[in-house]
């Protein structure tokens, strides 16, 4: 995946939305390891560039398919910092950086919020410096229809393709049903989703309204829920979820990477899951709920990511942007725990 790609020098992107590069629609479909980026800071909560890029290189060094940056773990609030466009420029410049020392081309996916004028920006100053495509955060339409959450997808598309986005209730998100989801993957300019309800019903939901519509072979799924992980990779369904865009796999990168790719060699075998996957699946679900803090209705969660990246030394502390976001009482107890009891999914 090279200058066609998108990802030049001069941080120009000359494709549209409907001409996604031919490689990175294959690499999208045949499915991808994408962890949500957090993002580096000082003690005084002042970008710590240096950090920042070597968070980005470990990633890379790893073999993860892609990076999601500008989302929930990367810290909404880099907005309103000034943070956005310079947070977006520091990772595509080391994802060039990689590919020009011979490694593989990673799909960057820009985090896309607000309402219309906010997001169209955003995919702006995404695609000026290389990404790939936008995903779409609809939390700011909640009170909007149906028809005006398509529009604005499609207009964000017009910029960038689109990576749709199902948020989960308890965070901001709202209900759409599979009437929602099956537009959505009509639009050409649509490429993947991301399906994190943290609901069953609902995540099937995205799964039907895909299949029903005439794209269910181009629109790639990715599963975001957390508390299904590896069960969602390994689900029979079709459309299956082809990879996941995660901020679990933000933090013990390693292990999860490996993981990943079992689930995916069974899931294409079509031989049935052992019984020891299984239990490393639900184990999994138990690191995730001491990491983002289920306990405490995941008031800890950036927090908790940024607290194993300080304890494996690539982040300087926990430190969020908001002083008051930090552990939950008891939070760093748990991690300790799920770390002592799953050592091969903690590393």
């Amino acid at each position: 995946m090279g200058e066609a790609h998108g990802l030049r020098a001069s941080g120009r992107c000359l494709l549209s939305a409907a001409e996604l590069d031919p490689a990175v629609a294959t690499a999208l479909r045949s499915g991808l390891f994408i962890p949500a980026h957090p993002l580096a800071l000082t003690a005084e909560r002042l970008l710590d560039e240096e950090r920042q890029c070597g968070l980005t290189r470990y990633y890379l060094d790893a073999g993860v398919g892609g990076l999601a940056v500008g989302v929930h773990t990367t810290q909404f609030a880099i907005r309103e910092h000034g943070m956005f466009e310079r947070v977006l420029e520091l990772a595509a410049r080391t994802a060039r950086e990689h590919v020009a020392s011979g490694c593989r081309r990673p799909v960057l996916v820009a985090g896309v919020t607000g309402e219309r004028e906010q997001a169209l920006e955003e995919a702006r100053i995404a695609r000026a410096v290389g990404f790939d495509l936008a995903l779409v955060s609809l939390a700011a339409l909640a009170r909007a229809s149906d028809d005006e959450r398509i529009a604005h997808c499609e207009a964000v598309g017009e910029v960038l393709p689109v990576f749709g986005f199902y948020l989960q209730v308890a965070v901001g998100g709202f209900v759409l049903g599979s009437g929602f989801w099956r537009r959505l993957a009509e639009l050409p300019c649509t490429a993947a989703i991301k399906v994190a309800p943290f609901d069953r019903r609902l995540t099937l939901d995205v799964v039907e309204g895909v299949a029903a519509s005439s794209r269910a072979d181009e629109v790639a799924l990715y599963t975001g829920n957390d508390d299904h992980i590896v069960r969602d990779l390994l689900a029979t369904h079709e459309p299956r979820f082809v990879g996941g865009l995660l901020g679990h796999w933000a933090v013990w990168t390693e292990s999860a990477l490996a993981l990943f790719e079992e689930a995916r060699l069974v899931a294409r075998s079509g031989e049935p899951p052992t019984a020891d996957l299984l239990a490393r699946a639900d184990a999994v679900t138990e690191c995730n709920a001491a990491l983002f803090d289920r306990e405490n209705a995941y008031a800890g969660c950036i927090a908790g990511v940024n607290e194993v990246l300080r304890r494996g030394g690539l982040l300087g502390g926990a430190w969020c942007l908001d002083p008051d976001e930090a552990l939950s009482p008891g939070q760093a107890s748990e991690i300790d725990r799920v770390c002592a009891a799953y050592p091969g999914l903690t590393r």
